[in-house]
């Protein structure tokens, strides 16, 4: 298996010309415990030991600089507690929080962006580096990403393309769930198409292609978030994620989260076979649904027994995730319809909206649910949309 070189490889080859930066330039850095190299050293680490540039402050995202904080967890570190560098929090307790102030780049030359997204919108690294680029851009200074693999692939496309009226943290732009794109063609994309403007350089990976998945890449897999432990979970997350807009269990605290759901009303077995039956039905190929019951350790449900299935993709090539979970919480709906409810709790600092609706990223697709609509006949709603933006995201491939 020939290996995928990364961006961070790429961007500190002693051959290369380091993206333009030039000797003794202070950096910010965007990163995370994914951000490391083939040999699993961290890239704050290597820069410090490279000794090229000079490493000012950290930038944390959600979970954390060291990943320690679980979803919608305020990231609250002062300073980095394995080199001492100071941390700006881009997650916190507010809205605001969420972009970097013009006084937190200052006393820089440049910002490196190194965050492992999972190829899916509501992945909120995407809206972070969305962020960035504005902040920089205004603060005249580039932002140079180094890129990583997208896990799960850079073919497929899938779900509703984002209605900018429900633009949030986990959606700012009209893309659709499954994007297909990595995070430096993510960048060029928010430069390009929607107008995100900043002095944008790039590191590209090596040895990628559209069709590998991160097994296919030979780096190691580093959770980029506390509950994406393996690429199985990045493989169901464009669909386990909506799990997190209702009241059941994405079965967090358990070693499968996203691939686990249920709660402790459903019977396992009745939705098990529901599932079945339904995705024999409706095309949902490469997936199976196993009966199961699972414990969470927190959140929804935490501490007690919960019924539901456990997602199993058979064959990553035909499973569409997406559609999967649709009908995984439109049948569970339908089992047990005086307990299954909308999550109506402020989610990632909105209040206004259904989390369900910002997943979705528009507002029509839940009531379709709720009446039992098949999958075809609600994918058929954004198919138009869907097909504009595959067209479109071509323009800015790099591999």
């Amino acid at each position: 298996m020939m290996r995928v070189r990364t961006g961070l490889e790429s961007f500190l080859d002693p051959a290369g010309n380091a993206c333009g930066l030039t000797r003794g330039a202070r950096l910010g850095v965007v990163a995370h415990p994914a951000s490391i190299d083939a040999g699993g050293r961290h890239l704050v680490d290597r820069l410090v030991r490279d000794g090229r540039f000079r490493v000012v402050r950290l930038f944390a995202p959600e979970h954390g600089v060291r990943g320690e904080a679980q979803d919608m967890e305020a990231v609250a570190e002062p300073a980095d507690r394995a080199t001492g560098l100071p941390v700006v929090s881009l997650y916190g307790d507010t809205e605001a929080s969420l972009r970097p102030d013009a006084h937190h780049l200052e006393g820089l030359d440049a910002i490196v962006y190194d965050l492992q997204d999972v190829g899916t919108r509501y992945y909120t690294f995407v809206t972070t580096l969305s962020y960035v680029m504005d902040a920089a851009g205004g603060a005249g200074l580039p932002v140079v990403v180094l890129d990583r693999p997208n896990p799960i692939g850079g073919r497929a496309v899938e779900g509703p393309v984002l209605d900018e009226a429900y633009a949030s943290f986990v959606g700012r732009f009209p893309i659709p769930v499954r994007h297909g794109l990595t995070t430096a063609e993510l960048a060029l994309l928010f430069q390009g198409a929607f107008g995100v403007s900043c002095d944008l350089r790039i590191a590209k990976m090596s040895g990628w292609s559209r069709d590998l998945h991160y097994e296919d890449t030979g780096l190691p897999w580093v959770l980029p978030s506390p509950n994406m432990p393996t690429p199985d979970t990045a493989r169901v997350y464009p669909g386990g994620c909506l799990v997190e807009g209702t009241n059941l269990s994405e079965g967090r605290g358990t070693t499968r989260p996203f691939e686990l759901v249920g709660a402790p009303w459903l019977d396992p077995t009745a939705l098990a076979e529901a599932l079945a039956q339904a995705g024999d039905a409706e095309g949902l190929d490469g997936v199976l649904f196993r009966a199961a019951w699972f414990k969470p350790g927190f959140q929804k449900h935490g501490g007690r027994s919960c019924g539901g299935v456990q997602v199993h993709v058979v064959d990553r090539e035909r499973a569409r995730p997406f559609a999967t979970y649709l009908v995984l919480l439109r049948e569970a709906r339908r089992l047990a319809p005086e307990m299954f409810a909308w999550r109506r709790e402020t989610y990632e600092f909105v209040s206004d909206r259904l989390a369900i609706d910002l997943l979705f990223g528009r507002g029509d697709v839940r009531a379709l649910v709720e009446a039992g609509a098949p999958v075809p006949d609600i994918e058929a709603t954004w198919r138009r949309d869907l097909d504009a933006f595959d067209a479109t995201r071509a323009k800015f491939y790099l591999y």
